[in-house]
Formats: structure tokens, C-alpha cells, sequence
């Protein structure tokens, strides 16, 4: 492929990307209880995916590429809803450590529950498989994308 036609070709497959990213969000929001933000949904998946003890709010601002004023307003935000709890940082009583909560975890969990009815009819529209085989490719993107912001 010439070098024109792969960076075209590049250019497009990440504005494909960006819209995915967008109309996903917009559903999500429509499926989330009221209280709880795509963004604070971001906060307690993330805990969840990664397995995470605790996090510093700076560290989770650099995660989710936001503010630490940003990240702030969604702690306060989750810690409102007992979904996090925000402490000092046994480490270094200065800093502070962010921890998820039960409730957190129960929320996490209903949210994915709220949206299960869409995921499946993505899964009956496109199939598992096509899923599975876009995985390498997106986790490969996202790991050196991911790199290239250090």
C-alpha cells in the first residue's frame, strides 16, 4: 500500500474509532442510572477491569487523560455516591489514595447489567466472532498509543 493510502487509510480507521467512542458513550448515558457519569462509569470500570486496590487521583487523571481538576469533580462526584472512598495515602499522608467501595462494585456491576440488552444486539448484528477477531488489533492500537503519550 502506498504511503498516501495507508495513512488515509490509518486517518480513517481511527475517525471510525472516535465516532465508535461517541455514539457508544451517548448510549451509554442513555442507559446509566441518572446519578452515575459515563465518566464516573469509566472510574469504577477501571478499578474493576484492572483490579485495582487503590489509585491516586493524579494517577487516575493521567489514566483517563483529564484534568486533575477533572478527575477531582468525578471522585467528589462517586465519593457523594459511596461508590469510592477517598482517604490518605497511607504512603505519604500529603497524597491521597482512591478506593472502591462495595457499593462501587455493586454499581459497577448493575451498569453493566442496564446495558447487556444493547451488547447483545450488537453481538446479534455483527456476531461474537467479528468481537474476537478485532480484539488483537484494538488492544495492539491502544497499547502503542497508550506508549507513545509517555
Amino acid at each position: 500500500m502506498k504511503h498516501v493510502d495507508a495513512m488515509r487509510t490509518a486517518f480513517q480507521a481511527l475517525s471510525e474509532i472516535a465516532i465508535i467512542g461517541q455514539l457508544a458513550d451517548a448510549a451509554l448515558r442513555q442507559t446509566l442510572p441518572a446519578e452515575l457519569s459515563v465518566a464516573g462509569f469509566g472510574v469504577l470500570n477501571h478499578f474493576a477491569r484492572l483490579g485495582i486496590e487503590g489509585e491516586s487521583p493524579t494517577k487516575l487523571a493521567r489514566a483517563f487523560q483529564v484534568t486533575k481538576g477533572g478527575m477531582t469533580y468525578t471522585l467528589q462526584q462517586l465519593e457523594g455516591l459511596k461508590y469510592v472512598k477517598i482517604e490518605a495515602d497511607p504512603a505519604d499522608a500529603r497524597a491521597k489514595i482512591v478506593r472502591l467501595t462495595n457499593a462501587g462494585v455493586r454499581a459497577r456491576e448493575d451498569a453493566i447489567r442496564r446495558v447487556d440488552r444493547g451488547m447483545r444486539a450488537l453481538i446479534d448484528a455483527l456476531g461474537a466472532d467479528a468481537f474476537a477477531d478485532a480484539m488483537p488489533f484494538l488492544v495492539k492500537l491502544r497499547q502503542v498509543l497508550d506508549a507513545a503519550r509517555d
